[in-house]
């Protein structure tokens, strides 16, 4: 935990990103860190958790992570949570919690509410459409053979 909080102190030091850090552990051995990069890579979704499950996950060639444990400088927002199940990590540790973030400045709040509502009722406006086509890549999967599934 110690080298997420310092991963996240680094990273404001040298205006990098947001103040976030996270480190993969696998049998007791640091196999990834990262920062937030989210202004210096111009991408919303770079965020420490994200980075981080991104090099593991490269380091270990594979996208299945369990038996990791990662450390986060602050709780997972929704979307590294989400990522955190995908990539089936085992355990999740973190320091600050999501209303020291909101504090801060960064408050997801706003997605926990988003997401528990109907679509209808969200800000951003969801359609679905060409739905029945839609299926087809589906269908396609499920009669191929030759596929790695996750």
């Amino acid at each position: 935990m110690q080298l997420a909080i310092e991963t996240a102190l680094d990273n404001i030091k040298n205006n990098n990103g947001g103040p976030f850090g996270a480190v993969i552990v696998k049998d007791g051995v640091i196999i990834a860190k990262s920062p937030n990069t989210v202004t210096s890579s111009n991408d919303p979704t770079a965020h420490a958790e994200i980075n981080a499950i991104r090099l593991a996950c490269k380091e270990l060639k594979t996208f299945d992570l369990s038996g990791c444990e990662i450390y986060s400088s602050c709780e997972p927002c929704p979307m590294c949570l989400s990522a955190i199940y995908w990539a089936r990590i085992s355990k999740v540790y973190y320091a600050a919690d999501r209303f020291d973030a909101q504090k801060a400045g960064f408050d997801d709040s706003f997605i926990y509410n988003e997401i528990s509502l109907n679509e209808k009722d969200r800000s951003i406006y969801m359609e679905n459409i060409m739905h029945k086509e839609g299926q087809m890549p589906f269908e396609l999967w499920e009669g191929t053979e030759n596929k790695t599934k996750y």
